[in-house]
C-alpha cells in the first residue's frame, strides 16, 4: 500500500468514526467466512457499517479525529491483532445485542472495547451494553408514560360524568313518582 492509498484509507476510517455515535472494536479471529457474513448480514440489517481494518491506519484516523482523540491512548492498547470496527450511527447499542448474540452462540467475535457515549466499555460490559434498551425503546417508554396521566385523567372526567347522570336520572325517577 503506497501513501497516496494509506491517506485515502485514514481518510475514509476518520470519516466513519466521525459519523458514528459509537464504536465497536472487535477480534474477529476464528470466525468462519459463513460466520463472517453472517455477522455482516445482521450489522446490515442494524443499519451498522462493519469494516476491516489495519490497526496503525485506525490510530492514525483517531488522531486526527476530534470526536474521540481523547481515548487514542486506551485505544492503541487494544489495537493489535485482527481488527474488526461496528460503526454504529443511529442506535448506539445494536451492536452490543448482536455481538452478544454471536458471542452465545458461538463464542466470537470477541469485543476488545465500545465506545458509546464518549464513554469507554470493556469486553467483560459487553452484557451491560446489550442490556440497555435502544432509543426507539425510550422514548415509547417516555411517550407511553406520558400517555398515562391523560388517560387517568380522561377515565376521572367519564366517570364523574357518569355518577352525575346517575344522580340526575334518580332525581328524575323520584319526582315522576
Amino acid at each position: 500500500m503506497n501513501k497516496e492509498q494509506k491517506a485515502k484509507s485514514v481518510s475514509e476510517i476518520k470519516e466513519l468514526i466521525e459519523s458514528s455515535e459509537a464504536l465497536y472494536f472487535t477480534d474477529f479471529a476464528g470466525l468462519t467466512v459463513e460466520e463472517v457474513n453472517e455477522l455482516r448480514k445482521d450489522f446490515f440489517k442494524s443499519d451498522l457499517k462493519y469494516k476491516v481494518v489495519k490497526n496503525t491506519l485506525t490510530s492514525r484516523a483517531l488522531k486526527e479525529t476530534e470526536k474521540y482523540s481523547s481515548h487514542v491512548e486506551k485505544l492503541n492498547e487494544i489495537l493489535n491483532g485482527p481488527t474488526g470496527i461496528v460503526f454504529a450511527y443511529k442506535n448506539p447499542v445494536a451492536p452490543a445485542k448482536i455481538l452478544k448474540k454471536f458471542a452465545d452462540k458461538i463464542n466470537r467475535p470477541k469485543l476488545k472495547l465500545a465506545i458509546v457515549e464518549n464513554e469507554i466499555y470493556s469486553s467483560k460490559q459487553l452484557n451491560t451494553l446489550a442490556s440497555l434498551p435502544t432509543k426507539e425503546e425510550i422514548i415509547s417508554g417516555i411517550l407511553g408514560s406520558l400517555n398515562s396521566p391523560a388517560s387517568g385523567i380522561v377515565g376521572s372526567i367519564n366517570a364523574a360524568m357518569r355518577d352525575l347522570f346517575s344522580v340526575i336520572e334518580e332525581v328524575a325517577k323520584k319526582k315522576a313518582a
